[in-house]
């Protein structure tokens, strides 16, 4: 009974662990904002679709589109999408390779359209992510993998799409993955903290992979039922040995 209670004791958490954003105030979140962009990545699939006053003349551009319906599924899209190479290049009708890694969507469009603009006059160009996606892992209701429509999405977005953290998640301690230009980069944030509004990791790119690490009374607890059956078959041994040498 006092282990029991000791554990319970230690088990406990207070409120300043559990609290979100402690202390913000209205200015980090419109300054953040500001300057988010997302950037065309190796792997990225594009949905790339021209336009103009006269379709028959950007026809040949939307080679991938011809089979469109009315009934398009995510699937389709994907079948039909321009994958971005290792080098950040797509393979695009006409135009043949062309160079859209580390671009945002705004400056592919406007390059596009120069390049277009030598065949077609006043061409319009609308560029989609078809696979933006980002994954949550550890203490969340339901971690898994979650596709983005938007294209645009927050780290408490985030851990919202997988049900928030569990009461085990380690609220001062969510370990961030990404990925940029081929190199691993991992990046801690402390959700109590109103610092995470001005972090560059608030908005969150595409395949980021987000983990909640569990608290010590998880880590803990997790330990404890593992061993408790054996524990209380040894102890029940050792009283039992000690009654009848007793006796």
């Amino acid at each position: 009974m006092i282990a029991l209670s000791a554990f319970t004791v230690a088990s406990c958490t207070s409120t300043k662990k559990i609290a979100y954003f402690q202390g913000v105030d209205d200015k980090t979140i419109a300054d953040q904002a500001r300057y988010y962009q997302v950037r065309i990545m190796p792997n990225d699939n594009l949905h790339i679709t021209v336009s103009s006053i006269n379709p028959e003349a950007v026809k040949i551009f939307n080679s991938l589109n011809t089979e469109i319906s009315t009934n398009i599924n995510s699937e389709s899209l994907n079948i039909m999408g321009y994958i971005v190479d290792n080098d950040g290049n797509i393979n695009f009708p006409v135009l043949g390779t062309i160079h859209l890694g580390g671009l945002t969507k705004a400056e592919a469009i406007d390059l596009l359209k120069d390049k277009i603009s030598e065949y077609v006059i006043d061409p319009t160009v609308n560029i989609r992510f078809i696979n933006y996606k980002v994954t949550v892992l550890g203490e969340v209701a339901r971690p898994g993998t979650y596709t983005i429509k938007d294209e645009r999405i927050t780290l408490p977005e985030a851990l919202g799409l997988a049900g928030d953290m569990t009461i085990y998640g380690k609220r001062d301690n969510v370990l961030v993955y990404r990925e940029v230009d081929g190199k691993q980069t991992f990046q801690r944030i402390d959700m109590t903290s109103p610092d995470v509004f001005t972090s560059e990791y608030f908005y969150l790119h595409q395949n980021d992979v987000v983990y909640v690490q569990p608290n010590r009374a998880k880590s803990g607890s997790s330990a404890y039922n593992q061993n408790l059956s054996l524990g209380v078959s040894m102890v029940s041994l050792l009283v039992t040995l000690i009654t009848v040498l007793t006796r």
